[in-house]
This record gives structure tokens, sequence and C-alpha cells, in this order.
């Protein structure tokens, strides 16, 4: 459904670019590509906003980043109409946006929604052809959930401004090599939980919050907390934590 939809608008576009270039052919129009790409890259902005849209809405990524490309791309076009004035340099201008997909998260909206493990195989020997690097997504404002049943424990690269994230290690499927989990963010909450006979190290740090992993705590600014289990230099089934917020807390529990 979603190739459909794009290869339906792509097609449009082509027919739309046909009959504006016949306008212009028989001098109905006149055209400057100076002119007119001041129209056409907020249109991209827009168009890719929409297609972010529905990945958000298929669960594929957050909310934040394709509302503020349609907003971003919807001023540029107004300005180019004439019914307000916003340049591209004003986009410092829509700081505010911030505040408010924050505050659209304190009431519950984007609702939470189940992240779908990355499809995607990992491979511990580099020599290897089909190695692949974990997969790495980017968001503004989310949160995402790791607690299905039986859920494929993979490597996972995630950076997101204002989030919470919740990995359940006890339900999931732990394959039998060191797999790095890496979570960056500005603001939000880690939870994670590993069963008792997995091996993990974590290197977690926050510049204003706390960290708690199993007994060990830290709180207040800039702290910065490293662990590893007894078991986890000779393990071959490990996993491997690179957590860091600029504000929020990181807790890990073992069950």
């Amino acid at each position: 459904m979603r190739q459909r939809f794009f290869r339906n608008v792509f097609a449009i576009s082509i027919i739309l670019l046909g009959i504006f270039l016949v306008l212009v052919n028989i001098g109905a129009l006149t055209w400057s590509f100076r002119d007119w790409w001041h129209y056409i890259y907020p249109s991209f902005f827009i168009l890719l906003g929409m297609k972010w849209i529905y990945q958000a809405y298929k669960g594929f990524n957050g909310y934040g980043t394709p509302v503020f490309l349609i907003i971003f791309g919807s001023l540029l076009l107004l300005d180019q109409f004439n019914y307000l004035t916003f340049g591209f340099w004003d986009v410092y201008k829509l700081w505010p946006l911030i505040l408010i997909f924050v505050g659209l998260r304190f009431l519950g909206w984007p609702r939470k929604h189940k992240k779908k493990p990355f499809e995607f195989v990992y491979d511990s020997h580099p020599h290897e052809e089909d190695n692949q690097k974990p997969k790495y997504s980017k968001f503004i404002v989310g949160e995402y959930s790791y607690d299905t049943p039986n859920w494929k424990v993979e490597p996972i690269q995630l950076w997101n401004a204002v989030g919470d994230y919740t990995l359940d290690f006890t339900k999931a499927f732990i394959p039998d090599q060191d797999t790095p989990i890496m979570i960056h963010g500005l603001a939000g909450d880690i939870k994670i939980i590993i069963p008792d006979h997995v091996d993990f190290y974590v290197k977690a740090s926050v510049k204003a919050g706390n960290i708690s992993v199993l007994e060990n705590g830290s709180e207040g600014i800039n702290r910065k907390l490293s662990h590893s289990t007894p078991g986890y230099d000779e393990a071959t089934r490990k996993l491997t934590f690179d957590l860091k917020l600029k504000a929020g807390s990181i807790r890990i529990d073992r069950v």
C-alpha cells in the first residue's frame, strides 16, 4: 500500500510537470528555474514530511521530524505567496516547536507504540562479506518499547531528542554473540531489564539526572557509571550498552 501511494504521488507529479511544460512551450506561462526553485524545495520538505508521517503511523519512526518538515515547508511556501515573511534561515524561529512536542508527549501524544525490531542480521565476524553495521535511527520525540514476547535482539543505535525507552530482555531471544546497544538522547528515561543468566557491560552517563545499575547508583551533575558482570569477558552471549542522556534517568535491573 505504501509503495502504491508514493508511486501515485510520483505519477501525478510527472503529469503536472508535463502540463506545466506544455503551457510554457505554448507561451501561456513563463518559466525560470531560479524563480521556481523557491517553490520546489519547500514542496520537497512537505512531501518528505508526509512520507515520514505515514511511516510514523506504521510505527517505523517518530512524528516530530515529519511534522517539523511539513510546517517548515509550508511556511516557506506561504512566504512565496506573500502571506507572511519567512525565509530559510528563519528556521531558528521554530525552536518553540520543541516545547510543543514535549507538552504533547506529556499529554500522551504521540501514543506509545511497539516498535518493530530491526530487520537486520548482525555478524560478529568483520571478515565476512555479508557483515553489516547496526541500524541507526534518529527521532525528535517518541517512546519506544522492546517488550513483545520473543522479540529478537539485534544491534541497535538510537538517537532521540526527547523520549523514553523500555527494553525487557527477559522476553527476548538473545543470540549467542556480543550484541551492542547504543541509546543517546537529550532528555528522557531508559529502563532496561536483563535476565540473571545473561552477562552485560554498560557505560552510562547523564549531564543531569541519575544512573542506577543493579545496586550501583549515581545522581547529580555530570554523572558517569561503568559496570560489567563477573562473567562478561568469558561469555559468548552478552550485551554491551552505551547509554548517554543530557537530562533524565538510566536504570538497569537484573531478574
